[in-house]
């Protein structure tokens, strides 16, 4: 069944707010999906009064890609809407390709937002995309929380990433663009088969006359995201009965941990070092299973630019002193997005680690109660070589370090990640 225009819109706009205060932005990159919802929000702007603007990142790897990103601002202008292009330059050859293009696409949109004062940013993926990611991660034999449905929204460095079309068919979007007489970019390696998704979406036309259909995957992923949201809510229970954020660190009574069901455990402690590390990705499953099994032995280890110990029997994650060594910040602002240190003006002065170097001038550093792995970690005052202030540390000097992160954040994490 095709669907009419106005039910394409009405799916779109029941994802977005009435009357926005804010200008709203849409990534499109030509292919027929994103082009589509171009149009789709343009109708609902106009309709509403939104400020509606688009971006485009061109990742440079294809020398038709500029051309498209032009093709979409010509598509824009004519819609009457502001086009702004993004370019990144950052593949050096190595690593995988389309995980460092995705993660550099998010930070270019991100930043671009924060500019232009814009909160939300539609994207436009499918169902058909929903399908072929399950099956992508199913070859990787990812649990609930990869195999459950995209999210609809998902909060990412103060900015909201919208998905309005999870609903909706590819075929259907196209159609759509036919009966506006526009044709949308064909990106080659969309049928190279070279790429995880170009095969999923392969295997999908094999798999459908058994009924694995994009229709019945979808499904499946949101059956299994029902599953991430019950889990997320147990481990949202035990933390809140028994977990505690000190001076940053995340604290498990060790007691507590080990009444926890295994997958419970695992995603505090995932949790628990995305709030300490200011991660965007939490780390691999397999980091996260040596981490338990360690745990398990009474034992802790560093992982993911945090130090989780064991001691007095508690669980202690707390940041990792040597991921921090060559961070600055000038006084007052934010240090490793966690801390700030505001105090007397000192000509010359920065926030560095604390580090060895500057724990050994705080003579009283035990009276403060807190554990020395906390401390090396810790923000401070430096003057070129010289330790000005440390105020965790029990050398205050008129200094006094803020956290920006308060304990209610870290429990409303457990519920939204």
């Amino acid at each position: 069944m095709t669907l009419s225009d106005t039910i394409l819109r009405e799916v779109v706009a029941g994802y977005l707010t009435a009357t926005p205060s804010a200008p709203i932005g849409v990534a499109v990159s030509g292919g027929s999906d994103s082009l589509a919802l171009m149009i789709l929000m343009r109708d609902w702007a106009q309709e509403v009064g939104a400020d509606l603007r688009v971006v485009t990142v061109d990742h440079g790897l294809r020398a038709e890609a500029a051309e498209e990103a032009q093709y979409v601002g010509r598509i824009a202008a004519d819609l009457g809407l502001s086009h702004d292009i993004l370019r990144w330059q950052g593949w050096d050859g190595t690593g995988n390709l389309q995980d460092r293009a995705r993660r550099a696409r998010y930070s270019l949109m991100t930043d671009w937002a924060k500019e232009n004062g814009i909160e939300v940013i539609a994207l436009g993926h499918t169902a058909d995309d929903q399908a072929e990611t399950f099956l992508m991660r199913l070859s990787r034999e990812a649990g609930a929380d990869g195999l459950a449905a995209m999210q609809a929204k998902r909060l990412q460095r103060g900015i909201t990433f919208l998905r309005p079309m999870l609903s909706l068919h590819r075929a259907e979007l196209q159609a759509f663009l036919t009966r506006r007489d526009l044709t949308w970019v064909s990106d080659p390696s969309n049928d190279d088969p070279r790429y995880d998704r170009v095969r999923a979406r392969q295997a999908l036309q094999v798999l459908e006359p058994l009924g694995v259909t994009v229709a019945s995957l979808n499904q499946v992923s949101r059956n299994l995201a029902d599953i991430r949201e019950t889990l997320a809510w147990y481990t949202f229970v035990e933390a809140r009965q028994h977990v505690r954020v000190d001076h940053g660190d995340i604290v498990i009574p060790l007691a507590a941990y080990r009444t926890f069901r295994p997958e419970i455990s695992r995603r505090l402690l995932q949790q628990a070092l995305i709030w300490v590390s200011g991660a965007e990705y939490p780390p691999r499953r397999k980091g996260m299973t040596l981490l338990q099994l360690s745990l398990s032995a009474g034992t802790g280890m560093p992982l993911a630019g945090c130090r989780v110990t064991v001691a007095r029997g508690d669980i202690r994650i707390t940041r990792e002193a040597a991921a921090l060594k060559d961070l600055t910040a000038a006084p007052g602002e934010p240090w490793d997005g966690r801390w700030r240190l505001i105090g007397p003006a000192v000509p010359g002065a920065e926030v560095r680690v604390t580090g060895e170097t500057g724990l050994k001038t705080c003579p009283d550093w035990r009276e403060t109660g807190l554990p020395r792995t906390t401390l090396l970690a810790a923000p401070a005052v430096w003057q070129g070589d010289e330790l000005v202030a440390a105020p965790l540390a029990g050398r205050a000097e008129g200094w006094r370090a803020e956290l920006l992160r308060s304990d209610e954040q870290f429990f409303a994490t457990l519920l939204t990640h």
